[in-house]
């Protein structure tokens, strides 16, 4: 018996939850970072101008920032940009992930596995004034300074945002069904239409939502890559915030944070493993 309970001692796993302190830091980390973003939604209902003084309850703010012309268009622009780009993103993304993980093993995928994840790892900032100084040539050379930059800059950001649950959901599927169907004298075309599209949409419409959502918040690659009077909602608020400050940025910060909370809700329950959670 004794010595069953020490095998049983030998085999417990470690769990940082045992550790002393684990629970008070655990709630400090969670205060410092949410005590910020509720004192921001509380004060999007302040009935004054203040957003340090708390004035009354009021939902004017709201209605100010939707009756606003000018948070109008910067709210379709940018719509219309994290739209297009996390279409293109999650295309480009799409057939990335299908040509590193559903081909034999060749010299330089993992090259190509870091190139397409290259975004992540180098500071945003460089990626921006790369952007700006390839833009700015293509142009003084053709004279278009259309919303196309934009969305071609998202796009490019967006891809390894979308890349990555799409490839965690091709390398979490069963590839014997796709054998099945060449087997059943399927086409590759045939296959990917009926077999490997299907059971990889979920993963799809992730990527496409992951992207869409940090297409929607970009700041950075937005401020360097846009011409004039393209101000997108962030950008918008970027500048209100050097002029003067009212709740009307709390309002709309309020709506894209529930927005963003909306959006990555469902991105967890399309990519959560159904396998371990059963429920």
């Amino acid at each position: 018996m004794a010595e069953a309970n020490r095998a049983a001692k030998k085999g417990k796993t470690f769990s940082v939850k045992t550790m002393p302190g684990f629970t008070t830091v655990a709630m400090i980390c969670f205060i410092v970072l949410y005590a910020p973003i509720v004192t921001l939604v509380i004060y999007s209902f302040n009935a004054g101008n203040s957003i340090a003084f708390w004035e009354g309850f009021s939902i004017r703010w709201y209605f100010i920032a939707l009756e606003n012309t000018v948070v109008q268009e910067a709210a379709l622009r940018s719509l219309i940009i994290a739209t297009a780009a996390a279409a293109i993103a999650s295309t480009v993304a799409t057939m990335a992930a299908i040509a590193t993980t559903r081909t034999r093993p060749f010299r330089g995928r993992t090259a190509i596995y870091l190139m397409i994840n290259q975004p992540l790892m180098v500071p945003e900032i460089v990626t921006a004034v790369a952007l700006l100084i390839f833009f700015a040539s293509i142009k003084v050379a053709t004279g278009y300074t259309g919303l196309g930059y934009l969305i071609i800059a998202h796009a490019a950001f967006c891809v390894p945002f979308a890349y990555l649950p799409i490839r965690a959901r091709l390398e979490s599927m069963d590839s014997t069904l796709e054998a099945a169907a060449a087997d059943l004298y399927a086409t590759p075309w045939q296959a990917f239409r009926r077999i490997t599209l299907p059971l990889l949409a979920p993963g799809i419409i992730a990527g496409a939502m992951l992207a869409f959502v940090i297409s929607l918040d970009d700041v950075i690659i937005t401020e360097f890559v846009k011409s004039a009077g393209q101000d997108t909602l962030p950008t918008y608020m970027l500048g209100q915030l050097r002029r003067a400050i009212t709740p009307e940025v709390n309002a709309i910060s309020t709506a894209l944070l529930v927005l963003t909370l909306v959006l990555l809700s469902v991105f967890f329950v399309l990519t959560r493993d159904r396998r371990a959670n059963p429920d």
